[in-house]
């Protein structure tokens, strides 16, 4: 396999381990943590995350004595490090010195310390201070045969919220100039005509602190597109620094996909050199191994396709959710062997030996409080073992069967105040159609608005409120080459300045589905209306102009009553429909398989079925998430067990298969 399809090229096999924090514990415990480690099958941990009080005690003062025992430890045991710079957790004396570099939140208030991430990004003071530690690692660690990944930074999107303190403000207006150039530019670009806010000079500028409702949209855009950047200049920062004295090791943060909403990861992916994502399981969601899979799916196509590393998730119960519902047997085995099948090239928890003490001690790990006589430790040994029969996998590719459209600067927008209605949520209808899509067995790529679409048969565009004429250009030039598009309500309303376009709603879109909507029509609360073919929809409806479209299902009832409420237009040699309304399960599906999204032949409710290959082999990870066995058919080596399966595959209930596929 090519080094260069691998996420860890050092590794050369699927990543097992987790975050291990050995300076939690006295040194005689890291001998016993290395010899369970190797009883579990661990071949990798990341070290150093939180640490920089340990790493540098007083400034410009550094002790990494204990950290070269603990790297040299694990390197005997054949363990390879995910190498951190603990900048998420700057030390106490860092504070005291630069009291101005915490974070100032909207309303005024500087957080405290006791916590972590609680910096303010444009802070210099922060800046060199992070460059600096991460350059100390770098040229002691930088050529030890036992670090096999840089780890910048911790969870970036986790509680790195805009910072509304003055050197943010400094910082923004500077951004501002290299963005606009003039301020007749910015005043045009934000509609500062509009409650007389137009900017005479730099200076008047501010972030979008606290104020009476109705702060400047545009304004409150732009500024979290400069957090964003703000945050993403600290990674490259200290990722430089690591690539300057540390060349040939891959520099990674780990993300949080989807969760995240503050960063756009589309832009993250570009300057790391391996993705990597954190994913903890929503408890008390039904279902909830479908948004697992939506992450992993999003991690792997902002990845660009390649191998990603699943950097965190947890063998059971986490600490921060309102209840903390630990796995049912055999959960944390599917979840991992989800991700795999999705395209991690890991499976990493937080963290290795639960701690005692802290605000994450009742999170579950890998070695838990129990120790080794709990079944959480059984588990983790055993997957281990599944783990290791899993390596050809490792630098293979999914193979998807369609795309979702995903827009971070969309979410950003469509969530400001002030909307025609509070029911409008954009991860509430990205779920609701990725739902529909895993249920029908169709494995799903995410896809940027201006991307490359010509691999797909089918695009889906769930929410994007925000459209550029770039990519409503793209979408149509899709459907001309004979692609199907499928849109949702209130999408192509504005363009990347928060302005609506001209000429009626959905104006990116008009030209593409061949209708306008002269009036969004949401509905009150409770509400519901109903469409031929026995659907039902609620929160919204539109009066919808057909111009070129044809109406496929109409309203029955409610305020567009009579009129159209799904459309399909052909255009080239596609296909272009909307559903101008809120429609769910069943009903979603109706609409969709109209579309022509149905469900694959012969794979029963409940499984979930993913294909990774290469150019010399295609694998085929089933996943039983219902309490019934199953049976697929497929021929092939199963991995796990090794059995030889001819022409029929049995999947026991809750349990999983891998197939290496006959040629």
């Amino acid at each position: 396999m090519n080094d260069a399809t691998r996420a860890l090229p050092r590794l050369g096999k699927i990543g097992y381990g987790g975050d291990y924090t050995p300076e939690q514990w006295p040194e005689p415990v890291w001998h016993e943590d290395v010899r369970l480690m190797r009883e579990a099958g661990v071949n990798l941990v990341s070290v150093g995350i939180f640490a920089w009080a340990l790493m540098e005690p007083a400034p410009g003062e550094f002790d990494f004595g204990w950290l070269d025992r603990v790297v040299g430890l694990l390197h005997d045991a054949g363990i390879a490090v995910d190498l951190a710079t603990p900048t998420a957790a700057p030390p106490a004396w860092f504070f005291r010195r630069h009291p101005d570099a915490r974070q100032v939140t909207r309303e005024g208030h500087v957080l405290g310390g006791g916590a972590r991430h609680a910096f303010c990004p444009s802070s210099r003071a922060y800046r060199e201070a992070a460059t600096g530690i991460a350059t100390q690692l770098a040229r002691r660690y930088g050529d030890h045969p036992a670090v096999a990944l840089w780890h910048v930074h911790n969870e970036y999107g986790w509680a790195s919220t805009p910072c509304y303190c003055e050197a943010s403000a400094a910082a923004f207006r500077e951004w501002l100039r290299q963005r606009y150039g003039t301020l007749d530019t910015l005043n045009e670009a934000w509609g500062t005509t509009f409650w007389g806010q137009r900017y005479g000079d730099w200076e008047e500028i501010h972030p979008p602190r606290l104020a009476p409702p109705g702060v400047n949209p545009a304004q409150q855009l732009d500024y979290v597109r400069f957090t964003s950047e703000e945050y993403l200049a600290c990674f490259r920062a200290e990722r430089d620094a690591l690539h300057q004295l540390a060349p040939g090791v891959p520099v990674t943060t780990n993300f949080m996909v989807p969760n995240c909403k503050w960063m756009d990861y589309w832009r993250w992916a570009a300057e790391v050199d391996v993705v990597s994502n954190d994913h903890y399981l929503q408890a008390e969601l039904a279902d909830n191994h479908i948004e697992l899979a939506m992450a992993a799916d999003l991690t792997r196509s902002v990845a660009g396709g390649r191998p990603w590393l699943l950097m965190e998730h947890s063998t059971s119960a986490v600490n921060w959710q309102p209840r903390n519902i630990a796995k049912t047997p055999g959960e944390m085995r599917r979840n991992s062997l989800a991700h795999i099948a999705r395209g991690a090239d890991s499976a990493l928890f937080f963290q290795w030996r639960a701690s005692r003490f802290g605000s994450e001690k009742f999170h579950s790990a890998m070695l838990p409080h129990g120790g080794t006589g709990t079944q959480i430790w059984r588990d983790v040994v055993r997957l281990g073992a599944d783990l290791s029969n899993l390596d050809e996998l490792v630098g293979t590719r999914v193979v998807p069967d369609l795309g979702i459209v995903w827009d971070w600067e969309s979410w950003w927008a469509l969530e400001l105040e002030w909307r025609p209605s509070v029911d409008l949520g954009y991860l509430e209808r990205l779920s609701a159609y990725y739902e529909r899509a895993w249920r029908a067995h169709r494995t799903v790529d995410f896809v940027r608005p201006d991307s490359d679409l010509s691999a797909y048969p089918m695009v889906l565009v769930p929410s994007l409120y925000l459209m550029s004429a770039q990519a409503a250009a793209n979408l149509a030039g899709y459907v001309r080459d004979g692609g199907t598009v499928v849109v949702s309500y209130f999408s192509g309303i504005v363009d990347e300045t928060e302005t609506v376009h001209p000429g009626g709603h959905p104006g990116a879109l008009r030209e593409l589905l061949g209708l306008s909507v002269e009036e969004f029509l949401p509905l009150r609360a409770g509400s519901c209306v109903r469409l031929d073919g026995d659907l039902t929809a609620d929160v919204w409806t539109e009066r919808v102009v057909l111009a070129g479209a044809e109406p496929v299902r109409r309203y029955l009832d409610g305020p567009a009553a009579g009129e159209p409420a799904v459309t399909r237009h052909r255009l080239g040699r596609g296909t272009a429909w909307y559903i101008s309304t809120r429609l769910g399960g069943s009903d979603l599906d109706a609409v969709l398989a109209d579309a022509g999204l149905v469900p694959r032949d012969g794979v029963p409710d409940g499984v979930e079925l993913v294909r990774r290959a290469s150019d010399s082999a295609s694998y085929l990870i089933a996943i039983n998430h219902t309490e019934r066995d199953a049976e697929l058919t497929a021929s092939g080596k199963e991995l796990l067990t090794g059995a030889p399966c001819h022409g029929v595959l049995p999947l026991p209930a809750g349990d999983v298969r891998v197939l290496r596929a006959a040629s």
